[in-house]
């Protein structure tokens, strides 16, 4: 069981960190400018740091549940590869938007494009899974070659 997991405990544990490095990032961002919870504006670098780091906590969840769901009905190796360069195009999210809020789009576009080939993944895995087990009938995939769990 655990190998057919492994790489997305990998990636999972990688995003995990990231969101911790985003979260220290406004610690020091806030001990820098002097900005005291409960506050959250003040200086504009802080207020960039602050929503750049809540945009990548809100875009979490989805992340984490696509990345699972794809690797488990999809391919594990696919979506572990996509989960990275999505969490690589979030750092660069991240570090664009606190130098400047035009910073972040390129790499907005680029990690909501793994996203959605995730999702894609997702669906395509799903819909597999039930029509082969309700319906015994399997999608033939460009990749036939991909293993299935």
């Amino acid at each position: 069981m655990q190998e057919q997991v492994a790489q997305l405990a990998f990636v999972t544990i990688a995003a995990v960190l990231e969101q911790v490095y985003f979260s220290m990032q406004v610690i020091w961002a806030r001990r820098k400018y002097k900005i005291s919870p409960p506050h959250t504006s003040g200086h504009p670098t802080f207020d960039r740091v602050f929503r750049a780091q809540l945009n990548c906590t809100e875009y979490f969840p989805l992340f984490l549940s696509t990345l699972w769901v794809a690797g488990i009905f999809f391919n594990q190796g696919f979506a572990a590869f996509c989960g990275l360069l999505y969490l690589c195009a979030r750092y660069k999210y991240f570090h664009g938007y606190a130098e400047s809020a035009l910073g972040r789009l390129r790499p907005l576009y680029v990690s909501a494009s793994f996203l959605w080939i995730l999702i894609g993944l997702s669906i395509l895995g799903l819909l597999d899974f039930f029509l082969l087990s309700h319906c015994g009938v399997r999608i033939k995939l460009a990749y036939p070659n991909l293993t299935y769990f």
